[in-house]
């Protein structure tokens, strides 16, 4: 049934399903990988290395996805709801389309208004990526163990679904979770965008560069993703600011308390505190 899929944006995720999707047993692999992207080179190597079938640039995404049984949208979020606007007449009847979008709220707003009926837009989020950007370092290895939400719509067709899970589930993807917009704006707020800020003020308050010369690993990981894509977590910060800011107030609380421990020498509630939170995070689903 979904013998064509194609991929719009072919940057760091969007490289790393045209990999993922190339790699998978021939009985499994669809018949075409279509890859959309501003960058010619970009879709010829992809094209060269077998890792799609077929590139087009902009101004022939009309022909793409009119061939697309199902379509990938790896876009920055503002992005991803112009192009279901502006493309809107050139999906395929009966396709399925879903985005990759680390923010929801603004795309549910839109979706009434920007949809085909005919076109079945499933919500997701895959829970993956890379502190380094681009198609150079795409890799299909980036899913395995990863987890996968799921916003699905009443509209969406249950063998469309079923279809999306299994696919999700073979691209080496863990765990599938299903959640509404908001509850998944709340989540990701914590788990990724906190995140996120916290890696970038940690490197922003060290002394100097060379800190690191005093590593033992811990300020490493912790700062690995504050290497990160100014642009687009500029757009995910903003566009979830409410949900991100409320975490923000919440931390600064928690990292507070903590420090009055430290100044005044509390050492039987900094001890009851650390072992509290030992014993929350061993109990947290890894």
């Amino acid at each position: 049934m979904f013998k064509t899929i194609g991929i719009a944006g072919l940057g760091l995720m969007g490289g790393s399903f045209a990999k993922a999707l190339a790699l998978l047993p021939a009985e499994l692999r669809p018949k075409r990988i279509l890859a959309l992207d501003t960058n010619a080179k970009i879709l010829e190597k992809a094209q060269d290395s077998g890792e799609i079938d077929e590139g087009f640039t902009p101004e022939n995404a009309a022909n793409m996805l009119s061939q697309c049984d199902f379509v990938i949208l790896c876009l920055y979020p503002k992005a991803s709801i112009e192009f279901l606007r502006k493309r809107r007449a050139d999906f395929k009847c009966n396709s399925i389309v879903t985005d990759i979008s680390g923010v929801k709220s603004a795309l549910m707003r839109a979706l009434p208004s920007i949809l085909r009926d005919d076109v079945d837009f499933i919500c997701g989020h895959p829970m993956a990526g890379s502190e380094k950007e681009g198609f150079s370092y795409a890799d299909a290895s980036i899913f395995k163990g990863r987890n996968y939400i799921l916003m699905p719509l009443p509209s969406n067709k249950p063998e469309n679904l079923t279809f999306f899970k299994e696919l999700v589930l073979k691209l080496g993807f863990a765990r599938i979770t299903e959640a509404t917009f908001h509850a998944h704006d709340h989540k990701v707020a914590f788990t990724s965008q906190l995140c996120h800020v916290i890696a970038s003020a940690l490197v922003d308050s060290a002394e100097d560069t060379e800190i690191t010369a005093f590593g033992g690993g811990s300020y490493e990981d912790l700062t690995r993703i504050a290497m990160i894509n100014a642009p687009l977590w500029t757009e995910l910060f903003l566009a979830n600011k409410s949900e991100l800011i409320a975490h923000i107030d919440a931390f600064e609380v928690s990292l507070d308390k903590i420090k009055s421990y430290i100044q005044t020498e509390d050492s039987r509630s900094l001890k009851a505190a650390l072992q509290s939170v030992r014993e929350k995070r061993i109990a947290m689903v890894s």
